[in-house]
């Protein structure tokens, strides 16, 4: 069966780029064969380590997480990996909570640490039919 293309929202907080990034890194192989959307400068460092295009947003205080949540809503975006610090206080809190809320909503995969991405990324690869919703 081949692996069809996935949608994949990309975001990280401040304190968790370096992280994500790692993880882009590790995976750049697999990610580089799907569709990918990121916010602000996570989008510019995903797309430098991939040597692929991103679709680049706004940054998440300015409006990208909330630019993301209305793709999720559009059923443009089919997994959402979201690094976030929940060490340190963000200014754009309520929008955080909105676009995991809307991630629950439409039912699209999501990772929001390192441990549950990597399951996310092997599953693309060996189970598609688990994101596949037709």
């Amino acid at each position: 069966m081949a692996i069809p293309r996935q949608r994949i929202a990309l975001i990280a907080h401040d304190g968790c780029k370096e992280q994500l990034i790692n993880w882009v890194t590790e995976h750049r192989d697999i990610l580089a064969s799907h569709d990918l959307i990121a916010t602000g400068t996570t989008g510019d460092q995903v797309e430098e380590v991939l040597k692929a295009p991103v679709r680049k947003l706004l940054s998440g205080p300015k409006g990208g997480d909330q630019q993301i949540g209305a793709l999720i809503a559009e059923e443009q975006v089919d997994v959402l990996i979201f690094f976030w610090d929940p060490m340190a206080a963000q200014p754009h809190d309520p929008d955080v909570k909105a676009l995991l809320r809307i991630g629950v909503l439409y039912d699209i995969a999501m990772a929001s640490n390192q441990t549950t991405a990597n399951l996310l990324v092997t599953g693309l690869l060996t189970k598609p039919e688990l994101v596949d919703k037709e």
